[in-house]
Order: C-alpha cells, then sequence, then structure tokens
C-alpha cells in the first residue's frame, strides 16, 4: 500500500473488478520489479533534506535488497481473508462483508462454532496484542496527534497523500481501478482523513474500538484488492498492487512526515511526543499488516527507513498529475454548508496551492500541473500556531481545538451521509 492505496478497496470489493487494467503484464524477471531505484537521481535530489535528518552517511544496501524485494510480498493473513470474502455467497468458507462487520464488532468470542476458520483466525489474530505495545503510551501518542489538530489534517492531504502521488504504481492502480476520479474524489479523500482523524479517539485502538474496527476493516479490504487485481496486474513493472514495500512507505507518510510537516508549521513536537506518536502508529501499522521489520518507534529511524524508501521508489507516471489535480479541484466542492461558500471554497482552494508550493516545491508543482502560490498560507499559520502552541491561553485550549476539528472535517467532507469505509462505489 501506499498512502494513496486506502481509497482503492472502495471499486474492488467481492464483486469484482469494474475498470480495465494494462492489457499487457509482465511477471518478475529477477528479485525486484523494473520500477526498484527506477528514479534515483531525482529520488536523491528530492531527498536531500530528509538524508541529512535522517543522518545517513551512506546507502544501507541490504535494506535497498529487502525493500526491492518487498514490493514482490503480500499480507498473508489478509490474504487468506480475502480468498474467503471474494467466493460466492453459499460457498464453503465463504466470508461477507456482514459477517466481517460483525466480527469486528463483536469479536472472536461472538463466532458461532460454524463461523468461517479464516475468519476466526483473522480476529484472534489482531486481538492478540503484541507484549510491546504500552497503552499509556498510544493514548499519550493519540493525545499529542489530536493537539496536532488542523496542521495534521493538511501535512496529511498535503504531504502524505499529495506527496505520494510524485511515484508511479500505487497511483496507476488508484487510477485503473476509478479510486480518486470522478465523483468518487471527495468521498475517497474523506474515508482516509477519516480513518486517519479516528485513531485520536480516546480507547478508539483496543480491540473493537471504533478506531481497530476500521483499521481491521481496511487491511481487509486491501487484501480484497490485491486478489482481484493482480491477475490483471503488471507485477514485473509496479510489483505486486498492495505489497509490503508500499505498506512501509504508507507508515512513514503518516507518522514521521506528519512530524516533519507540523514542525514547519511552527507546531513544537518536544521528544516524549515523538516517541508517544510513533509507537502509537507502530501499533497501527501492526494492524495493518506492515512487515516486524519495518515497524519502528523511533523517528530518526523511520527517517532512515523512508530515504531508502524514497531511493527505491520509480519516477512519475501519468496517473500522478491526474490524481493530483482532481483532489485538488476537489476542495472547491467539500464546503457543504454556512454562508459566502464560493468565496470560502476559493480561499480554500488558494491556501491549498500556497501550501503545496512550500511543501512540494516549484519543481513538483511544474510536474503536477499546478500554479505555484506565494507563501503566504504558511506565513500566517506560523503566527497562529505561536499564539496556540506558546502562550497558556493557547495551550489550555488544543485539545478542545483538535476535537472540533475532527468534527468539522468530518462534517464537510460527509455531511450527513456516513462515513461508511469500505462501502463498495456506486
Amino acid at each position: 500500500m501506499n498512502a494513496n492505496c486506502m481509497r482503492v478497496f472502495a471499486r474492488v470489493i467481492v464483486r469484482g473488478m469494474t475498470t480495465t487494467l494494462a492489457d499487457t503484464t509482465t511477471r518478475p524477471t529477477g528479485p525486484y520489479p523494473t520500477r526498484f531505484r527506477e528514479a534515483e537521481d531525482r529520488s536523491r535530489r528530492m531527498g536531500r533534506t530528509l538524508r541529512r535528518i535522517a543522518r545517513v552517511e551512506q546507502v544501507d544496501e541490504q535494506l535497498m535488497d529487502r525493500l526491492g524485494r518487498a514490493y514482490l510480498e503480500k499480507d498473508e493473513p489478509g490474504a487468506r481473508l480475502a480468498r474467503a470474502m471474494r467466493l460466492r455467497s453459499g460457498e464453503p468458507g465463504a466470508v461477507s462483508r456482514r459477517q466481517l462487520d460483525e466480527a469486528l464488532r463483536g469479536g472472536s468470542s461472538s463466532l458461532s462454532p460454524d463461523a468461517p476458520p479464516v475468519l476466526r483466525e483473522y480476529l484472534e489474530m489482531l486481538e492478540a496484542v503484541p507484549d510491546w505495545v504500552d497503552w499509556e503510551q498510544i493514548e499519550r501518542g493519540q493525545k499529542a496527534y489530536l493537539r496536532f489538530g488542523q496542521n495534521a489534517a493538511d501535512v496529511l492531504l498535503q504531504l502524505s497523500l499529495i506527496g505520494g502521488y510524485r511515484f508511479g504504481g500505487p497511483t496507476d492502480l488508484l487510477v485503473a481501478t476509478g479510486g480518486l476520479t470522478g465523483g468518487t474524489t471527495l468521498r475517497r479523500l474523506a474515508e482516509t482523513q477519516h480513518w486517519a482523524m479516528s485513531l485520536s479517539l480516546p480507547d478508539g485502538l483496543r480491540p473493537h474500538g471504533e478506531a481497530w474496527r476500521l483499521t481491521a476493516h481496511v487491511r481487509a479490504m486491501h487484501a480484497v484488492v490485491n486478489e482481484a487485481v493482480e491477475p490483471r496486474w503488471d507485477v514485473g513493472r509496479w510489483g505486486l498492487p498492495i505489497n509490503m514495500t508500499d505498506l512501509a512507505s504508507t507508515l512513514g507518510l503518516f507518522d514521521a512526515v506528519v512530524l516533519l510537516g507540523v514542525r514547519t508549521l511552527g507546531v513544537p513536537v518536544s521528544r516524549q511526543d515523538s516517541r508517544d506518536v510513533m509507537h502509537l502508529w507502530r501499533y497501527v501499522g501492526w494492524l495493518m499488516g506492515v512487515g516486524d521489520e519495518f515497524l519502528v518507534d523511533s523517528e530518526r529511524e523511520r527517517h532512515r527507513i523512508n530515504y531508502h524508501i524514497l531511493l527505491a521508489q520509480a519516477g512519475l507516471s501519468e496517473a500522478g498529475p491526474q490524481l493530483t489535480r482532481a483532489l485538488v479541484e476537489a476542495q472547491r466542492s467539500r464546503l457543504r454548508t454556512g454562508p459566502f461558500r464560493r468565496l470560502r471554497a476559493w480561499v480554500g482552494h488558494e491556501r491549498l496551492l500556497s501550501m503545496l508550493t512550500v511543501f512540494l516545491g516549484p519543481e513538483c508543482m511544474r510536474e503536477f500541473g499546478l500554479p505555484t502560490r506565494p507563501p503566504w498560507a504558511h506565513t500566517y499559520l506560523l503566527g497562529l500556531n505561536a499564539l496556540r502552541y506558546r502562550t497558556p491561553f493557547g495551550r489550555a485550549r488544543l485539545e478542545a481545538w483538535g476535537t472540533a476539528v475532527r468534527r468539522r472535517e468530518r462534517r464537510e467532507l460527509f455531511g450527513e451521509a456516513t462515513a461508511d469505509i469500505g462501502r463498495p462505489a456506486t
């Protein structure tokens, strides 16, 4: 998975593919797909700052080899469940969407004796919390993430999601399956942001809590996508549709990249905050099926892994600009209520372009076919965040502000609709 893949699954549930993938597919002729290290010079230019932050003196060729091979590895427990979910109703061992939903709410103990064994296996695996999980630390990480408020929402959209569109592979999967085109654009964005923001709900990540259920469901739907798409996917070119390297990439975009991004907006992140947020996402990554070797508590270690993942990427494909422009344009229609909607939508669009220009740089803006803007958004946010995070009045209200941002984001993106993660697109 890349961060982008979180929205793919709505097109490819048990009813199968609804769009046409590439007519020509290949299988790997070596241990890596051809995308591996395909645009390393470009990646090195993009990663100069990250390399300094991570203090990478030499490229770790062992890690590069591991990342190259992981393009061809999948989440095996998820794959077993996905195969059961793709069986026709009534076939032995078949698992329905409703069965999965009910099981995630009630837990393995609520399953009947004749429940599909693969469903029981999936639940028991997720309910077996690893020994290294520290719930107090996760709770502190949730509160820290909540205090980031709109800053985290901005970075998730602009660096974690749109920033991920700079590389081929997951973006091509999204375009091929219709995950971010046409009328589904805003909903797919909303589902991803709803999931990410749910992670800060108190006790939400404990087994059967809301964020735990959403994460377990997203993992299952990713696996369904993999099983449905793989026979028609160019594995020799891109690796598996949703693979271990892209899963690790997504995790890095959602933990350490967010920490870096909010700092550039003037948000102070203490060492304790960093450790707590990283521990939170380590557990989320485990729930998502990310390989153990890519689950880390250290922000610096994550930056090191992220730098090597950057070197392992392909260059920009045609899908990146398509997705980016669709997503940027969709921001104009996200406001559903309130006065001066057209004016507010225009300001929001210009604000997004201003922040993207700073976060991605003029070269990437040209690659995406987007106009650049002066850094006025960062300028006013630096002043605003100084008041929020560096004055007693502001600090006392950070958690209430973060909660209000979470509610507002959901209202603007979903309106009165249900935030039903993984609902098949219509």
